[in-house]
């Protein structure tokens, strides 16, 4: 067996394509990538095949024109819906289409975070991904994964540096509904946060006044 076909354990394999063991598990038995079993019944991936599945190397004879390089980017609300699996799933979802579409996978960015926030490390890097040119679409279960709000500014300013945001599900499901309900009421208290914050400051800046001309 030549180097570049070795067979790479479930660990090797997962840390290569960035996602949960379980979904390299479930690709594998469903056939989405090749794997292997040893005689004792543990699952080995080929490298070759790993490697198809992010889109490279190409053969010398491929034509680069046709490249298609993507990035996926997903995204829950709460750190109680990763312990549930919910981004896990969301992941796995998304890169299957994207392995069925023949997309070269540059990169799989996950968030756990408000739709409505700004504050969200793997949505800047996307963004700085997109400014390098180094990708050419961004794929996205649904738009609200993205953005809450502005997904048109979003579409914009992609679209201005080359690169498509393509939904995998046009449909909102009704479980994201009242993780929508879970993101108003987060920006409400943040909010009344602030403008409270706001107000004791003024008190105590006007007893300080106070005490002073005392």
């Amino acid at each position: 067996m030549s180097k570049a076909d070795r067979l790479l354990t479930l660990a090797e394999a997962t840390e290569m394509l960035g996602v949960h063991y379980n979904t390299v598990r479930q690709w594998g038995d469903a056939g989405t990538l090749r794997m292997v079993r040893t005689p004792g019944g543990h699952r080995r991936f080929p490298l070759s095949g790993v490697r198809e599945m992010l889109g490279g190397p190409k053969a010398p004879e491929d034509d680069e024109s046709t490249e298609d390089r993507a990035a996926i980017y997903c995204r829950v609300s709460s750190h109680d819906q990763k312990k549930k699996g919910d981004l896990e799933r969301q992941v796995g979802r998304v890169t299957t289409h994207c392995v069925k579409q023949g997309y070269k996978l540059v990169a799989v960015l996950e968030d756990v975070g408000s739709g409505m926030s700004e504050n969200r490390p793997r949505l800047r890097k996307l963004f700085k991904l997109v400014n390098e040119h180094k990708i050419d679409r961004v794929v996205v279960e649904h738009k609200d994964r993205l953005s809450r709000f502005g997904g048109g500014l979003l579409e914009a300013y992609f679209s201005s540096h080359g690169v498509e945001i393509e939904w995998v599900h046009e449909t909102l499901g009704k479980s994201y509904e009242d993780e929508l309900v879970e993101d108003i009421l987060s920006l409400m208290a943040s909010f009344s946060a602030r403008i409270y914050g706001k107000r004791s400051a003024e008190n105590r800046k006007r007893k300080k006044a106070a005490e002073a001309a005392t």
